[in-house]
């Protein structure tokens, strides 16, 4: 398995050249915490098989057993690290330029799973009219974010 990934802004890139340990969600206070979101997924690899590629990580010790990485310039989660060990890595899934291909394969902490997450599915949706309807009203969205694919400079430079 190789795949590629990052933050949003671009400034730390990483590689991933080996097999996925496990894919996990967590849904304990503090990957909720660290991720602004429901949950923390995060697919695990041998530490010696991710290389990062542009920019390095910063990281947090959010507890006595865990360093948590992100970008300090635009703070996009990246890694959860055991400190004991250090064998393993987990990479936020979310960061992959193709995250659909580290689905998760069980869930952890699931005594703090929010209960709405429950019925997710059954939320109204925006239709792809309510979707057009939008872009006609605000116009089309100029992203900035960095693209999910490997760019040799970032930000692109600008005549």
């Amino acid at each position: 398995m190789a795949l590629s990934g990052g933050c949003q802004c671009g400034a730390v890139r990483f590689h991933v050249e080996g097999e996925m340990r496990r894919a996990s969600v967590c849904h304990c206070r503090m990957c909720q915490k660290a991720t602004g979101g429901p949950f923390g997924a995060y697919a695990s690899f041998r530490t010696a098989e991710v290389s990062w590629t542009r920019g390095q990580r910063k990281t947090f010790q959010s507890s006595g057993a865990v360093n948590r990485g992100f970008c300090g310039d635009c703070g996009t989660p990246l890694t959860f690290e055991a400190l004991a060990g250090g064998e393993h890595i987990g990479v936020a899934i979310g960061a992959f330029d193709t995250p659909a291909a580290l689905a998760p394969q069980r869930q952890l902490e699931v005594a703090s799973r929010l209960p709405w997450l429950e019925g997710i599915d059954d939320l109204p949706a925006r239709t792809p009219a309510d979707e057009a309807a939008m872009l006609a009203k605000y116009g089309p969205v100029a992203s900035r974010q960095h693209p999910d694919h490997d760019t040799a400079v970032w930000p692109p430079e600008r005549p």
